[in-house]
């Protein structure tokens, strides 16, 4: 299966280290239930990866598209890829057999998400799109956005017994929201297309967004250094968060407390109701690119090439993990398990342990099999990627990410729900 490392660092928690692609990974996804990986990359191909078994391998290798993936998901046996050729193709897992391809975008697709019916996408085009995912076909096209649109969310309808006379968005429909670089995020009625609400008041490309578990606040983070939350049902602003210094580039709503990343090269936490910025994470080298939370600690992935852990009550930097030589693009974590891509074509498997009362963090033990904690999270990191020890060119991609929108946001936590029908999807 190509050229593949196997280490055992104890002392840097690195477990395998695989080269199968070719030049930079640019995104990653994880099944529901944690067993398979899939990654997308500027080679033109995607791969999927076994998880659980005692060595993570490369199982399948899906190449179709006539440019980079920007973006990857799972969906039951499925696997759904986002190109830079305009495209969004569905495969089957188990063959790797291509079986529709999504047509209509005049230009790169960005962010993707899937409802299991339908599959949302967002392009430099200006537009989103509404895809049949069984057949490809394209049911709605959602236009208004001045400039291209970036992240995306799903909001189901509300179960009529659940239903809140104080809260009627569009009469209780399907919503997609969606952050464009023309400064708005924007709501739209997913029956007909229609543009709903426009939230203005940025001054800066919408780069990240996620909602309360509620679905009724939105958060959006900008290259105005701010973060906002707004009243999805009139539009309005609700409160504005300062205090990062540059871009805010990913973001990840646990809870009530929000965690951001920056180009300022932090992240920081913020109570979602008040606006305060309760912790802020530091040491990083460079832009702060995806955030996760796990079993109480902050995981960040960065332009330096590092992973960084931090107790989240403190903090304090428990743990730095070097292993990639260029921006780390994704991560995902299953039972213990720490899986992370870059720029520089490798995906890197970490042991990652809980930290213990005192906020260490637990030494690996290769025998230990008890870390059965699994975190599923949609994380499309939508990045443009060098060639591998390309560090001119490296550089000159984080640039664009800064200046366009940020390395891809979406590590989003899973969100509180009483069922799938009714999930929240946040890209």
């Amino acid at each position: 299966m190509g050229c593949l490392q196997s280490r055992k660092v104890e002392e840097n928690y690195l477990l395998q280290s695989l080269h199968e692609h070719e030049t930079g990974i640019n995104c990653m996804a994880v099944s529901e239930d944690g067993s398979v990986l899939a990654t997308g990359g500027e080679d033109k191909t995607a791969r999927i990866w076994s998880t659980k078994t005692e060595q993570c391998e490369c199982i399948g290798v899906l190449r179709g598209h006539t440019d980079y993936i920007n973006c990857i998901l799972i969906e039951d046996c499925y696997v759904l890829t986002g190109s830079a050729d305009k495209t969004v193709r569905k495969w089957d897992v188990g063959t790797c057999e291509c079986l529709v391809i999504c047509v209509g975008h005049s230009s790169v697709i960005y962010r993707m998400i899937c409802t299991g019916d339908f599959i949302f996408t967002s392009s430099y085009d200006r537009t989103a799109r509404a895809w049949d995912f069984d057949t490809g076909e394209c049911v709605r096209v959602f236009r208004g956005h001045k400039r291209g649109v970036y992240p995306l969310i799903f909001i189901p309808a509300e179960d009529e017994e659940e239903d809140d006379i104080d809260f009627d968005l569009d009469s209780n429909k399907d919503i997609l929201v969606t952050g464009s670089a023309d400064f708005t995020a924007r709501t739209w009625n997913f029956e007909t297309g229609q543009q709903l609400k426009v939230m203005k008041g940025h001054s800066g490309a919408v780069t990240c967004m996620s909602v309360d578990p509620g679905g009724r606040v939105l958060f959006t983070g900008s290259t105005d250094f701010t973060i906002r939350s707004w009243n999805m049902m009139k539009g309005t602003n609700l409160k504005v968060f300062e205090g990062h210094q540059g871009s805010v580039i990913c973001m990840t709503v646990v809870n009530k407390i929000i965690y951001t990343g920056s180009s300022d090269h932090t992240g920081r936490a913020w109570v979602a109701e008040f606006g305060d910025n309760t912790r802020t994470y530091k040491g990083h080298k460079h832009t702060v690119s995806v955030i996760k939370i796990y079993d109480g600690m902050v995981l960040t992935a960065c332009g330096d090439a590092k992973v960084r852990v931090f107790d989240a009550k403190t903090g304090v930097l428990k743990r730095t993990m070097t292993g990639h030589t260029s921006t780390v693009t994704s991560m995902q974590v299953v039972e213990g398990k720490l899986f992370t891509s870059s720029y520089d074509g490798t995906l890197n498997v970490w042991h990652v342990g809980s930290l213990e009362g005192d906020g260490t963090l637990n030494k690996f033990n290769p025998n230990n099999a008890n870390n059965n904690n699994l975190t599923r999270t949609q994380n499309n990191n939508n990045n443009n990627n060098s060639d591998k020890g390309g560090k001119g060119k490296d550089k000159d991609k984080m640039k664009e990410v800064e200046k366009l929108s940020g390395v891809g946001s979406n590590s989003v936590a899973p969100l509180e729900d009483s069922g799938d029908a009714n999930k929240i999807i946040i890209d």
